[in-house]
């Protein structure tokens, strides 16, 4: 499949805001939506985004009919999720890719929105953006200047500084998200077919069960097969550093391709804004994009 890699967004352009996971805070979303206009954008959402279904942002059928929607429209330069949480993975057998696939635009969110961006580019071959969202992230009190930055400028190519767990180069198209959002996803089609650079990020989850997540996968021949490099991002609120850092070690070795770590891929406040699907290189203890 053709990957098609869509424009960035840009000062002036309007852009969709959809909630395709939890249910949101009305008063933070709204923070969200001021901030993110003072950057130069433009906003579109609907009053249904507001909706709630147990812990859910309303019906799926209303969200998959918003997101279609959105892409079709041609006044719509981008989306951007609201919030993760759960339930975008609900979504994802319903959604007529060839309506992404047909107009193409820019997508971001992370999280729970992974399982939606990995998708999209199986099934459609849109490059997605690991990004900020409006509540999450635009919506606190105060916005991180790294985060903003990084979000800006992320159609500049940039070169991030990284530390080597096991050095090497290697170029391949940059995949991933959050960890247990991909673990869920096994069992449908959503695994790339082309080496790729793998990165993740997760919260709260003790190492056992990273330990246990990241096993998952790598019993998949595919995506054993497949993997040409490791990009650790944070595992935020784990239970055991000294474990981590032990799992980290021991998973990279075994491995035995090209793995970094300290780059901030993350649920904090502070976090890069990285295309999933795009092109990336690690060389010399840094990530290119």
């Amino acid at each position: 499949m053709n990957i098609i890699k869509p424009k960035f967004l840009k000062s002036g352009d309007t852009v969709a805001i959809v909630a395709p996971s939890g249910a949101l805070d009305k008063e933070k979303f709204l923070v969200g939506i001021r901030n993110f206009e003072n950057l130069g954008f433009k906003t579109i959402y609907s009053d249904r985004i507001f909706d709630k279904k147990r812990y859910l942002a309303g019906q799926d059928e209303n969200k998959i009919q918003e997101l279609e929607y959105y892409f079709e429209d041609t006044k719509i330069d981008g989306i951007i999720c609201a919030r993760g949480g759960y339930g975008a993975i609900r979504l994802i057998k319903n959604i007529n890719y060839d309506i992404i696939r047909q107009n193409p635009k820019f997508f971001g969110g992370y999280s729970d929105i992974t399982a939606l961006q990995l998708m999209f580019l199986k099934h459609a071959g849109l490059v997605t953006y690991t990004s900020p969202m409006i509540q999450s992230d635009f919506g606190c009190d105060v916005v991180s200047d790294f985060t903003v930055k990084s979000f800006i400028n992320c159609e500049n190519n940039p070169v991030i500084d990284c530390e080597n767990i096991v050095p090497g180069n290697v170029e391949a198209v940059l995949w991933g998200g959050n960890l247990s959002t991909i673990v869920s996803m096994c069992g449908v089609d959503f695994l790339p077919d082309e080496d790729f650079i793998f990165f993740a990020e997760d919260i709260s989850e003790p190492v056992y069960k990273i330990d246990k997540m990241f096993r998952q996968l790598l019993n998949i021949d595919v995506f054993r097969k497949n993997v040409k490099g490791i990009i650790f991002g944070e595992f935020s609120n784990v239970d055991n550093n000294e474990y981590l850092k032990d799992f980290i070690i021991e998973i990279s070795q075994e491995l035995g391709v090209p793995s970094v770590q300290n780059l901030k891929i993350t649920h904090s406040a502070d976090k890069l804004t990285l295309p999933i699907g795009g092109f990336a290189k690690i060389y010399d203890s840094k990530l290119f994009l």
